[in-house]
């Protein structure tokens, strides 16, 4: 309740002052404040990762929650300034209670392996640690856990939601068509469990990500993979069991544990407390001229003017949309929108000061003709200078799509990705309306009229032609797809393609992926294709302040304004099971947000490039 007091109270100050005020108050700050010594003390950097890490990074303050957003760039940025300041001689991670995908584990790991490599000693510290969070605390130098403490080491557990059933119960039903046998995206929606070709599909995947897992701990922890596998079936522990396991390097209470770190410092050694935070979003505390100042800069609508060389980001993350997205102040708008992606891409390629562009793709998929309008956007910029894609923990269906323009393309190991096919169909909901004693009456004029309407399945003829287009679409991906990786692809397209999804290094031995390397990787070689040794990393477009969340941008695309939806999320039967789940099991929950989600993009669009299913792992 205090930050947002606090929060409240920054908004209506701000906007009570202006800009030559700020200008005027600068001086007076500058004549009256002494110039600060340089700190010289030994610090020890302390990291905090909690919750999802959003991919795009966000300058929107934290007005109705309780903690400033954190993106996977802001936090690999402060690992590299932890890794470069001679003050740093340790480094400490929280990291208990994130939540991180395949793709953001091993770039975080990655991090940590470097500060190791640097001669700063890295430390985790835990309560309890699960499979996920165990694999990226094995890149640091020293795991301990607390006395009583417990390492849920136990493998992965993969499950989908099938709403088959639900939708009965509401009197829906779904008529999906799908080009691709592996392409089973519209499975959850039409089966109450997973065809062949899709427990075959999840079968590999898991597979892959599972091997990834285990090579990743086996290398850090000094193990051969039959022993890490071994250790996997054995689990869970508790801390002394790990400890004698080999899997952890100590068991202590914390305040034996930063004693012991104070010990081998030094008793002046100064823990930073989330070290380098101020990158992304912090308030100041406790300090006026620092505050006015942090107001000002938040209210100030005039954009840096980049004149030194840049390798430029440029973002899709989320489900890929039709239109503009927009911000509000809870936070950006969720999705990657073809009209706010394409004028940042537009922006990018004529922008003179940059010189190569990072497409870093997060995205499960969505609109084919948002992919293809976010494509050809892609292809301008790869007309005039180098465009590398960077792949996070999906980049699938349409993720993938996006991606063909690039010169190269960078993944994780355990990015998701492929998934080439497409979806069509519609939900009907005759049943629902007869359940409500609800009549509808249509008149029409056109054989395929009401093609797309919810009242009855497709005919023949309909069926027939809405095949034909999902085909259409489906073979200009293919053929974007083959243009762009020519002789790289091991095999012919349609054994590749069918919907069919794998992990990055599967799909490197495929040829759809040219290295392993995350973001930080991809962005160096974007500055070696462009031949340039110092540069600046830009975000483009900068990420929405909180004076253009009050007073609006430019809206030259005002007529390309994101559709409609369905908001199946209100309907009763989900409105009122939802909360009561996502309390009880909120992975679940989730997974279900997202299948309804499926649904609204459908309805929306009615031929998609999504990601088959959506994919629980413990």
């Amino acid at each position: 309740m205090k930050r947002l007091v606090k929060n409240l109270v920054i908004v209506s100050c701000t906007l009570a002052v202006s800009t030559n005020a700020f200008a005027q108050f600068d001086m007076f700050r500058k004549l009256t404040q002494d110039e600060k010594p340089k700190e010289t003390t030994k610090q020890i950097a302390h990291f905090k990762i909690k919750g999802q890490l959003k991919e795009t990074p966000s300058n929107l303050p934290p007005l109705f929650g309780s903690e400033p957003p954190q993106s996977l760039k802001g936090l690999l940025e402060r690992f590299k300034e932890a890794r470069r300041d001679n003050n740093v001689v340790a480094v400490v991670v929280d990291l208990q209670q994130a939540a991180l995908g395949f793709a953001q584990l091993q770039e975080i790991h990655k991090a940590m392996r470097k500060l190791v490599a640097t001669d700063k000693e890295v430390y985790v510290h835990a309560d309890s640690l699960r499979t996920m969070t165990y694999a990226v605390a094995t890149g640091a130098s020293h795991v301990s856990i607390v006395p009583t403490g417990d390492v849920w080491l136990v493998g992965l557990y993969g499950e989908t939601p099938y709403l088959r059933s639900a939708l009965d119960k509401l009197g829906c039903v779904p008529d999906i068509e799908q080009c691709g046998d592996f392409k089973s995206a519209g499975e959850p929606l039409m089966r109450t469990e997973p065809s062949d070709e899709s427990r075959r599909m999840s079968k590999w995947l898991i597979d892959g990500l599972y091997d990834n897992l285990v090579n990743l701990i086996a290398e850090s922890r000094d193990m051969t993979p039959e022993k890490v596998q071994a250790l996997i079936d054995g689990g869970p522990y508790s801390a002394e069991e790990a400890l004698q396991s080999g899997l952890i390097d100590s068991v202590k209470h914390r305040q034996d544990f930063i004693a012991d770190i104070k010990k081998q410092y030094g008793a002046n050694a100064k823990f930073v407390m989330d070290y380098g935070k101020k990158g992304e979003f912090e308030i100041p505390d406790d300090n006026f001229f620092a505050m006015f100042e942090f107001i000002m800069k938040m209210f100030n609508p005039t954009p840096k003017v980049y004149t030194e060389p840049s390798v430029a980001v440029v973002y899709v993350e989320g489900a890929i949309q039709t239109g503009v997205g927009e911000s509000s102040p809870f936070g950006p708008a969720e999705g990657a929108f073809s009209t706010s992606i394409r004028k940042a891409l537009d922006k990018a390629a004529q922008d003179k000061s940059v010189k190569a562009v990072v497409l870093r793709v997060n995205s499960p998929g969505g609109s084919a003709l948002a992919s293809e309008i976010i494509l050809d956007a892609a292809r301008r910029v790869a007309e005039k200078k180098p465009l590398i894609v960077s792949m996070g923990n999906v980049a699938a269906s349409g993720g993938y799509y996006v991606s063909c323009a690039a010169e190269a393309i960078f993944a994780d190991p355990g990015t998701i990705t492929a998934s080439i096919g497409v979806i069509g169909g519609k939900i009907v909901t005759s049943g629902m309306w007869d359940k409500l004693g609800i009549n509808w009456h249509a008149t029409k004029r056109g054989d395929m009229a009401g093609m797309l309407s919810t009242a009855s399945p497709f005919s023949d003829a309909e069926r027939k032609k809405i095949r034909h287009y999902m085909t259409t679409v489906y073979d200009v991906f293919k053929k974007h797809v083959t243009d762009a990786r020519g002789e790289k692809l091991t095999k012919p397209i349609d054994e590749i393609a069918g919907g069919r999804v794998f992990t990055g290094a599967q799909a490197m031995e495929l040829g759809l992926v040219d290295a392993m390397g995350g973001l930080d990787d991809t962005i160096k070689y974007a500055a070696k294709q462009a031949k340039i040794s110092e540069y600046e990393i830009r975000v483009i477009p900068e990420p929405a302040n909180i004076f253009d969340l009050f007073m609006g941008g430019k809206k030259d695309d005002d007529f390309a304004s994101a559709a409609g939806q369905l908001d199946l999320l209100n309907a009763p039967l989900f409105k009122s099971m939802l909360p009561i789940v996502a309390n009880l099991d909120p992975l679940r929950a989730n997974a279900i947000v997202h299948a309804l989600k499926r649904i609204e993009l459908l309805h929306q669009e009615h031929v998609v490039a999504m990601m088959p299913v959506d994919v629980i792992v413990r």
